[in-house]
C-alpha cells in the first residue's frame, strides 16, 4: 500500500525509532517492508525510512541493486575518507543540500524475513543507508549540512520558487515553509 509520507514539520521524524522486535512486531515486517518500498518507489526515492510514514520502528529501504529492507540498522564500521555530494529528502522536497559523509561503511541490519546481514556499502549506496539511518535518530539530513551549503540550497529553492511554469510554482509548499523557517 502507498502510504502519505510525512513532511518535516511532523515531530515523529524528530523522534529517535525504537528498535523493531521480530517477536512482538508493531507491524507484519514483510507489509512494512512492501508499503515502504511501493511508497519510495511511487515517490522517486532512493530510501524511505518508517517513520517518514508514520510507524514507529527502526526500519528502512533503500535501493541498491534491488530494494533493500532494514531492520534495526547498525554501522560497525566507516573510512574516514569522506564524500561531500548534495542530498536530498523525500519529506523534504525540493531541498538539497551538501552534505559530507565516509566513502564506504560496513553495517548490520536484519532482513525482513528475520535473518542477519553483514554487508559493506560504497559511494551512493552507503549514503542512502546512512541517511535513512539518521532518520530512525530523529535527524534531518538538514542539519548535517553546514550553514554555507544550507544557504546555497536555501537561495536555490528561492529563486526555484521565483520562477514558474506556466504560471505554477516551481517547488512545493513544504519547501516554501522550510525557506521560510530558515529565513526567522
Amino acid at each position: 500500500m502507498i502510504s502519505t509520507i510525512l513532511n518535516r514539520t511532523n515531530p515523529i521524524l524528530r523522534e529517535v525509532m525504537p528498535a523493531f522486535d521480530f517477536k512482538n512486531p508493531v507491524v507484519d515486517p514483510g507489509q512494512l517492508y512492501t508499503d515502504l518500498a511501493e511508497t519510495m518507489r511511487e515517490n522517486d526515492g532512493m530510501g524511505l525510512a518508517a517513520n517518514q510514514i508514520g510507524v514507529r520502528t527502526r526500519a528502512f529501504v533503500m535501493r541498491a541493486e534491488e530494494i533493500i529492507g532494514v531492520f534495526n540498522p547498525r554501522v560497525v564500521d566507516a573510512t574516514t575518507e569522506t564524500v561531500m555530494l548534495e542530498e536530498g529528502c523525500l519529506s523534504y522536497p525540493n531541498l538539497f543540500v551538501k552534505i559530507k559523509r565516509p566513502k564506504s561503511i560496513k553495517v548490520r541490519f536484519t532482513t525482513p524475513d528475520g535473518e542477519t546481514a553483514t554487508k559493506t556499502f560504497t559511494g551512493m549506496t552507503a549514503r542512502v543507508f546512512l541517511h535513512e539511518m539518521d532518520h530512525l535518530d530523529g535527524i534531518a539530513h538538514t542539519s548535517r549540512a553546514n550553514t554555507y551549503h544550507l544557504e546555497q540550497a536555501r537561495k536555490l529553492v528561492k529563486k526555484l520558487k521565483n520562477k514558474s511554469l506556466g504560471g505554477l510554482p516551481v517547488i512545493s509548499a513544504a519547501a516554501q515553509e522550510f525557506i521560510d523557517a530558515l529565513q526567522s
